[in-house]
């Protein structure tokens, strides 16, 4: 089933730091676990990823660092910040907050009100 982008797009950089919570990553392997993880939900390109990286990384959320691999090309790695980890607890209250409120409204709220 096709999820509407719009869904996505204000929640995608907190999944980006919730994957940095448990290891640093390389842009390609971000995409890839990212899509795995959502089962293919979240289908990022380079092109969408990049800027998002630049500017969680612009706002202290994250750090990137070179590192060579092992066929010796050069990567970005991407880790988060102390500041990130707050910043990723605090959306993820906000996130759980939002999802039971839509939730309650689907199932048809908690309280009989009659209009």
């Amino acid at each position: 089933m096709a999820i509407d982008k719009s869904l996505q797009t204000g929640s995608t950089g907190m999944l980006l730091l919730k994957l940095l919570e448990e290891q640093d990553l390389y842009g390609y392997e971000m995409i890839e676990l990212l899509s795995a993880r959502s089962n293919d939900v979240f289908s990022l390109k380079a092109g969408t990823l990049y800027p998002l990286l630049h500017n969680l990384e612009k706002q202290g959320y994250l750090t990137s660092y070179e590192k060579a691999a092992e066929n010796a090309k050069v990567r970005k790695y991407y880790s988060i910040t102390s500041k990130g980890k707050r910043f990723l607890k605090a959306k993820e209250r906000e996130w759980s907050s939002f999802t039971e409120a839509v939730n309650q409204v689907l199932r048809g709220g908690n309280a009989c009100v009659q209009f």
